[in-house]
């Protein structure tokens, strides 16, 4: 059996749609495109696909709203998001940054264009992904890591390929600075036109690649901007090629082989979790923000 990771699909971006006011996303999973736990523990991938915003005087995004029992993590490519929470973090990602949330027992937060970027409008392109939490974490205390670009874990590929900025686990011998619950690799690569980038993963764990810019070859598939790459679960190793200068997003790990039962804000184990999680919210256990 060969040790090539199988290219499953590559999928075309839907229609996008808005968050709030702020965010114009396509939407890739669970909703765009019906792949289930396929790419477990990632449950959601929102691409903002990069737009222009006119310059405005009231900032524009997602209002205050509720999370519990998972992580949000935003990544920035252009523009800049500012965030608050009932935990008392607050923030602003510029390109390059990244914010990883953990919602866990519960959280109340809202994310918006910054004061700057507001003023000023012009090129926004980001990605969100909701990170699952299995069973025994998922009333975890709130927790917010910010990721400066300059934090993040830096590997220069050889031949002036260029280089893959390491945010979770491990490439080659750079590791990232996120803390996870369960084994998780995320690599923002800065590709060269024909650089190339070799990947070996485990088997069984889930795996998936956004190209954000530029188009490349995986393992002798052509995917153009904007497109995701399914892996099948078989197989380590794959290759990712630059026909130009490409900026990627590679994310994998190990499923969580756990019942979910999510509405909306809330992704749990069960529906009596979901029940409970509208309950602690109506009693104010989800803490205080102001819109």
């Amino acid at each position: 059996m060969s040790d090539l990771r199988t290219v499953e699909a590559v999928l075309a971006p839907l229609p996008p749609g808005m968050v709030g006011d702020g965010f114009r996303v396509h939407n890739f999973f669970p909703n765009g495109y019906r792949i289930g736990k396929r790419m477990s523990p990632f449950f959601l991938l929102d691409y903002n696909s990069l737009v222009e915003f006119t310059p405005s005087e009231r900032p524009r995004g997602v209002g205050v709203h509720p999370h519990r029992g998972f992580e949000t993590v935003t990544i920035a490519y252009q523009g800049e998001v500012a965030h608050h929470d009932s935990a008392g973090n607050s923030g602003v990602i510029r390109s390059g940054d990244v914010q990883w949330m953990t919602a866990g027992s519960g959280v109340l937060h809202k994310e918006y264009h910054s004061a700057d970027f507001t003023r000023s409008g012009g090129p926004f392109q980001m990605v969100q992904l909701w990170v699952n939490l299995p069973a025994q974490f998922k009333m975890h205390p709130p927790r917010y890591q910010a990721l400066a670009h300059a934090d993040l874990g830096k590997a220069v590929l050889p031949d002036n390929g260029g280089a893959v900025n390491v945010v979770a686990g491990r490439y080659d011998d750079v590791a990232g600075p996120a803390k996870t619950f369960t084994p998780i690799e995320l690599w923002d690569a800065r590709l060269n036109a024909g650089g190339r980038m070799a990947f070996s993963l485990p088997a069984t764990h889930s795996c998936g690649m956004l190209v954000v810019g530029g188009s490349v070859n995986v393992n002798g598939t052509a995917v153009p901007t904007d497109h995701f790459v399914v892996f099948a679960r078989e197989g380590e190793r794959f290759e990712v090629v630059a026909h130009e200068a490409a900026i990627v997003l590679v994310l994998a790990g190990e499923p969580i082989d756990e019942p979910i039962a999510q509405y909306g804000p809330f992704l749990m184990n069960t529906h009596e979790e979901l029940q409970q999680a509208f309950k602690d919210l109506a009693a104010g256990k989800f803490g205080v923000l102001e819109d």
